[in-house]
């Protein structure tokens, strides 16, 4: 690497800590600093409303939920289709203790923090329990696996009086410095709370890839023989990558339960692990950006179709329901477009991007 940490040019290392530098040069560390400074300065001068604002919230706790998938799906190469059910043990953690408790007990309202660590915890003894059958089985059969544990989760909390057979549990508003978060600074005190999360694990994710434990689940997707035969525990890497996949599920679904101040099961059902599945491919497997890209073109793109089909809806009054038709044909359309043109999705986009900004104004 050349000694300039500003302006460097190339890609040469000497050593391999060099090259496991999150950032290669001093402009890359900046421009990651002024974009960062940037997504928690624009609220305050910017102001938008409840309902944008939970758009945005809403997408930043995807992001969470995909940072467990991708490393479970896309550095580990395990498939799981129950994803949003590991969203909702997190979630209905905080709906166990609100119903033990209370929704507006000083444990939910006051100790929001451990509450949200303690549903992540719950979801990555889960992760770990649905992910022991990685030990034998794999590919299709162990889709089928997590798949029954979709269906589980759902028959559990749809026929448990405990859970108000998936009814709506109430959850309190929380307690910050200043007092109860009203109604007016809820979405924008969760977007503040939810957006350190996502820097803070972002960052936990990258040094993950960065450690032996991180190169493991990388090995045992490429190959499980080989990763085994070079001293790594193939089956042990498997549940440790479905318990992390829990853990930021389990968070992630108690971000869910504050942020609407209630739980109920109609946001984890298999539908949501179809669209959590998506977001992963659409923005990129295997690849952090790609966990910021997914969420973003999912939700976005779920915007456009509910606003083209309210236009339709007032040309076509007597036709049927189209924002129920569109949804499901834009989502699958495009998830067959991305799996047939950009099967690395929306990062290797952002790859070359940066590429060609790196090499400008040279040709190669």
């Amino acid at each position: 690497m050349s000694a300039n940490r500003w302006f460097a040019t190339g890609n040469f290392f000497t050593t391999y800590k060099e090259e496991q530098r999150i950032f290669l040069t001093n402009i890359d560390r900046l421009a990651f600093a002024l974009f960062l400074a940037a997504l928690f300065i624009w609220p305050l001068f910017f102001k938008l409303s409840n309902k944008y604002m939970l758009v945005i919230d809403n997408i930043l706790i995807a992001i969470v939920a995909i940072y467990g998938l991708n490393l479970v799906t896309g550095y580990a190469g395990l498939i799981s289709i129950g994803h949003a059910a590991f969203v909702g043990v997190g979630a209905y953690t905080l709906a166990t203790f609100s119903q033990l408790l209370g929704d507006s007990h000083v444990v939910i309202t006051h100790a929001w923090p451990l509450m949200i660590l303690v549903s992540g915890c719950m979801g990555a003894a889960f992760g770990a329990f649905v992910g022991l059958p990685a030990i034998r089985i794999k590919h299709l059969y162990l889709a089928i696996a997590t798949l029954s544990f979709q269906m589980i989760f759902q028959w559990v909390i749809n026929y448990l009086k405990f859970f108000d057979q998936g009814q709506t549990i109430y959850i309190g508003r929380v307690r910050w410095l200043t007092g109860f978060v009203g109604r007016d600074e809820h979405y924008f005190f969760w977007y503040y709370v939810i957006m350190f999360l996502v820097v803070v694990m972002g960052f936990g994710v990258r040094n993950l890839m960065r450690t032996r434990y991180g190169r493991c689940l990388i090995a045992v997707r490429d190959n499980d023989r080989a990763a085994d035969a070079m001293g790594m525990h193939p089956g042990f890497t498997k549940v440790y990558a479905f318990a992390l996949a829990g853990f930021f599920a389990g968070v992630a679904g108690a971000l869910h339960a504050y942020l609407y101040r209630g739980v109920g099961i109609e946001s984890f059902t298999l539908h949501q692990s179809i669209t959590y599945l998506a977001m992963a491919i659409v923005g990129g497997l295997g690849t952090l950006p790609g966990a910021f890209f997914g969420p973003i073109a999912i939700r976005l793109l779920d915007l456009q179709v509910e606003h083209l089909a309210e236009f339709a809806g007032t040309i076509l009054t007597g036709a049927m329901n189209l924002a129920t038709a569109l949804k499901p044909l834009a989502f699958g359309f495009v998830i067959v477009l991305f799996l047939m043109f950009e099967p690395r999705g929306i990062a290797n986009w952002w790859r070359i991007i940066r590429t060609y900004l790196k090499l400008w104004p040279f040709r190669y």
